[in-house]
C-alpha cells in the first residue's frame, strides 16, 4: 500500500501539465540592462565636500552561519470549514528539514526532500477530506536577497468523481478532488535564486561612473569598482582620483555613498552608482546630476555674546549720508618676488649715487689739473726769455752801492758770470755822431 501511493505521487507529478510556474521578478531582469530607480540633482559650492546617497538593503552582505537557512518555504491554509485566520501547515528550509505544525498532519502532508535543487515545492495531500479544503498558499522566502514570492491554490472536495479536475477561475487555480483521494497542490519555480547556492561575495559588484558635460551614458569614465570580497579598483583622471572615496564597510551597511573632497568647476558632470547582486538578481542605477556653485561669501565676524556686548563695535553707519559705491580693499601677501624686487629698487638707487659720486670726483680733479697745465705754460715762458742786464736802468749812486759790497756769488757757467760783473760795473760812456748818425739814415 505504501509502494503504490508512492507510486501514484510521482504519477501525478509527472502528468501534472496544468503546473503554474512562478517568475521572480528580479530574476528576470538579471540579464537585461541596469534599471534606472532614481534621478536626482546635486548642488555643492566649490571647496565642500559632496556626497552622492545610494544605499541598499538588498546589498548587505551577510555570511551564512547556519546552513544556508536563508531560503524558505512553506504552506498556509486560510477560509477553511471552521474559518478563523490562516495557519501554518508545513514549512521547510534550503537545508532540507521539513517542519509540520499539526499532529493530524504528520504523515499526510509532504514536500519533496530537493525542493531547493530541482525548483518543485509541490504539497502532497494524502487522503484529502472535508477538513483539508480552503485557500492554500505557497510561500517563498530568500531573506538574504529579500526575496518574496506567493502563489494561492483553492482545494475543493467533491464526491463526484466525474467533477474532479483543475481549472483557472481567472485569478487562481481551483483544484477539485475526490474524497479520500491524494491531492497535489502544485508549486514550482526554478529560478537559480531558489535552486543554487553561489558565493555570494563573488555575486556582488558596485561601480561608480562619471560622464562629463556633453558625453552621454556609454561612453562614461570608470571611478571605483567595489567587490564584497574587499577588493577595489580605482580608475578616472588624477585630478579626481584621489578625492574620491567609499566607506570601507559599504557591504556591511548597505551604504555606498560616494564622497568628493574639496568640490572644483571640473568635477560637475553626471555620476551613476550601478548596484548589481547577481546571485540575487539585482540591477539597478541611480543618477546624480552635480553642479559646482560659487563658494558664499563669508559673514562679518560678530561679538560673542560674554564679552557684555551683542553689536559690533564699529560705529553704525550714518543712514543721512549718500551711499556710495562699494571699495574693496584687497591686500595682498608679500611674497618673495615682491621682496627682491623693493631690493632692486634700493640698490638701483645706492648705484646712482654712486656714479653721480663718483663724476663729481672725476669733474674736481679734471678741473684741478688744468690750473696747474696752465701755471706751468705760464712759467715756462718766463723762463724762455732771457734777462738783459744791460735794459735795467741803474742809478749811479746805486751802483756804487753795490760796488762797495763785496759779493761773493757761485756761478754755474762763464756767461752768467760775465753778465754779472758787467751789471757791477760801471758802464763806459758813449760818444754818439748825432750827424753821422742822420747822414747814414739819409743815405739809406
Amino acid at each position: 500500500m505504501e509502494l503504490r501511493s508512492q507510486v501514484l505521487l510521482w504519477k501525478l507529478v509527472l502528468l501534472q501539465s496544468y503546473a503554474v510556474l512562478l517568475s521572480s521578478g528580479p530574476s528576470g531582469s538579471s540579464t537585461a540592462g541596469s534599471s534606472v530607480v532614481s534621478e536626482s540633482a546635486v548642488s555643492c559650492a566649490a571647496g565642500a565636500r559632496a556626497v552622492l546617497r545610494c544605499q541598499s538593503p538588498r546589498m548587505v552582505w551577510t555570511q551564512d552561519r547556519l546552513d544556508d537557512r536563508q531560503r524558505v518555504v512553506h504552506w498556509d491554509l486560510s477560509g477553511g470549514p471552521t474559518g478563523g485566520p490562516a495557519r501554518r501547515l508545513v514549512d521547510m528550509y534550503s537545508a532540507g528539514k521539513q517542519r509540520v505544525y499539526e499532529p493530524r498532519d504528520r504523515g499526510r502532508l509532504l514536500l519533496s526532500p530537493s525542493a531547493f535543487h530541482d525548483g518543485n515545492f509541490s504539497l502532497l495531500i494524502r487522503a484529502a477530506g472535508e477538513m483539508d479544503e480552503g485557500l492554500y498558499t505557497c510561500n517563498l522566502h530568500h531573506h538574504y536577497c529579500h526575496l518574496y514570492e506567493t502563489l494561492a491554490i483553492r482545494l475543493e472536495i467533491t464526491d463526484n468523481p466525474r467533477v474532479a479536475g483543475a481549472h483557472w477561475d481567472g485569478e487562481k487555480e481551483v483544484l477539485v478532488v475526490e474524497r479520500g483521494a491524494p491531492a497535489l497542490l502544485t508549486c514550482v519555480n526554478r529560478a537559480h535564486v531558489w535552486t543554487n547556492r553561489y558565493l555570494e561575495e563573488e555575486q556582488q559588484v558596485v561601480h561608480w561612473d562619471r560622464q562629463p558635460p556633453g558625453v552621454p551614458h556609454d561612453r562614461a569614465d570608470r571611478l571605483l569598482d567595489l567587490y564584497a570580497s574587499g577588493e577595489r579598483r580605482a580608475y578616472g583622471p588624477p585630478f579626481l582620483r584621489d578625492r574620491v572615496a567609499v566607506e570601507v564597510d559599504a557591504f556591511a551597511r548597505g551604504d555606498f555613498s560616494l564622497h568628493i573632497e574639496q568640490l572644483e568647476p571640473a568635477d560637475e558632470g553626471t555620476y551613476s552608482c550601478h548596484l548589481h547582486h547577481h546571485y540575487c538578481g539585482l540591477h539597478e542605477r541611480r543618477v546624480f546630476h552635480l553642479k559646482v556653485t560659487e563658494p558664499a561669501p563669508q559673514p562679518p565676524p560678530r561679538d560673542s555674546p560674554g564679552n557684555g556686548s551683542s553689536h559690533s563695535s564699529a560705529p553704525a553707519p550714518d543712514p543721512t549720508l549718500a551711499r556710495g559705491r562699494n571699495v574693496i580693499n584687497v591686500i595682498v601677501p608679500e611674497g618673495r618676488a615682491h621682496f627682491f624686487q623693493q631690493l632692486g629698487y634700493v640698490l638701483a638707487t645706492l648705484l646712482l649715487f654712486i656714479l653721480l659720486l663718483i663724476t663729481g670726483i672725476l669733474a674736481t680733479r679734471q678741473r684741478r689739473r688744468g690750473g696747474y697745465e696752465y701755471s706751468d705754460k705760464k712759467s715756462g715762458k718766463s723762463k724762455g726769455k732771457d734777462v738783459n742786464m744791460a735794459e735795467f736802468a741803474v742809478v749811479t749812486g746805486d751802483q756804487a752801492f753795490y760796488k762797495s759790497e763785496d759779493i761773493q756769488l757761485d756761478y754755474k757757467n762763464n756767461i752768467l758770470k760775465e753778465r754779472a760783473e758787467l751789471a757791477h760795473s760801471p758802464l763806459p760812456a758813449k760818444n754818439i755822431d748825432l750827424g753821422k748818425e742822420f747822414r747814414k739814415e739819409y743815405c739809406k
